[in-house]
Order: structure tokens, then sequence, then C-alpha cells
């Protein structure tokens, strides 16, 4: 009988450990998914909108394409290198890497690309457990979790009003991708 209880509660720890550990690999295989799908539907964007565009401001106070674009990426890089990694954060006032001036078109796509391949390596490469350590988040308490979501979010935002400028110059924007 003592036995018998003994392996129903290792069975019932082992199975409890295995399933949350199971739900913490998905959401990092969730967030890799969107991250990767994300990538390829801004960078389509960023291809269609005409290099002759990129400074275009759908109001004097809007950031331009390139803008929105190269922050995206600046967003990128903080969120999952300073935040979610351990790397000191870029200055944003003094950044040149993710600033548009001075960039062809080419150059800032192979910045977003590269900047996207270096958030999904840390996130393939982090460990689960850690998505629930707590840091501060412009005064609020986040777990890494919710700013992987928070990344994911702001990605979002920034890519429509990409997208709203792409309309506003009589262009029509790639189709909705599902899942980015």
């Amino acid at each position: 009988m003592k036995q018998t209880l003994i392996l129903a509660t290792l069975l019932f720890f082992s199975a409890t450990t295995t399933t949350l550990l199971a739900q913490q690999d998905n959401f990092l295989e969730d967030a890799i998914e969107r991250l990767e799908n994300s990538r390829n539907y801004l960078l389509l964007v960023a291809e269609m909108m005409p290099a002759e565009k990129y400074a275009y401001k759908a109001t004097e106070e809007s950031l331009s394409f390139s803008e929105n674009l190269m922050h995206i990426g600046f967003a990128l890089d903080w969120h999952s290198q300073s935040l979610i990694g351990d790397r000191e954060a870029r200055v944003y006032q003094t950044d040149t890497v993710f600033k548009p001036a001075n960039k062809t078109k080419a150059e800032m796509m192979a910045r977003i690309d590269q900047t996207f391949t270096e958030a999904i390596t840390l996130l393939k490469d982090f460990e689960p457990a850690q998505l629930n350590d707590e840091l501060d988040y412009f005064g609020l308490n986040r777990s890494k979790r919710q700013i992987v979501m928070l990344l994911a979010d702001h990605i979002t935002h920034h890519r429509a009003q990409m997208l709203v400028s792409m309309r506003l110059n009589g262009l029509v924007p790639p189709r909705y991708v599902l899942y980015q």
C-alpha cells in the first residue's frame, strides 16, 4: 500500500511537471512561429513600398514609413536582447544601427531581417523556466512571457501604421497573413 501511494505521488508530480514544461515549450514555439511569420509579412510590406516613399509621413507628427520600420527593429532588439536576454540596452537617442538616416531600403530590410534572426535565435535557446522571471517595464512588473507578448503587439502596432502609409500612397498592402 505504501509503495502504491509513493508511486501514485511520483506519477502525479511527474505528469504535472511534464504538462507545465510542455506548455512553456509550446509558448516559446508559438512565439517563434509568430515572429517568423511576422518577419516575412513585414519584409513583404517593406519591399512593396517604393524606396522614394520611405520618407512619407501620414501626418506631420507621425513617424515616416522608414522610421516605423526601423523603430520596429529597435524595439525588437531591445525587447529580445535586453529585456528577455541580458545584453545592455542600446540608447535610442544615440543609436545609429536602427536610425534610417543614410540607409538604403535594402540596408534597412537587411537590418530588420537580421534582427528577427537574432530574436528568434535567442528564443530558441531560451530556458522556459525563465519566462516567469519578472522585471521593471516602464514602472510595471512584467514577466518575460509578457515581454514576448508585448513585443509581438508592438510590431503589429507599427506595421499597421506602415500599411496606412501604403494606402495613403495608393498602394494595396499585401494580403493579411494569419498568425503573425
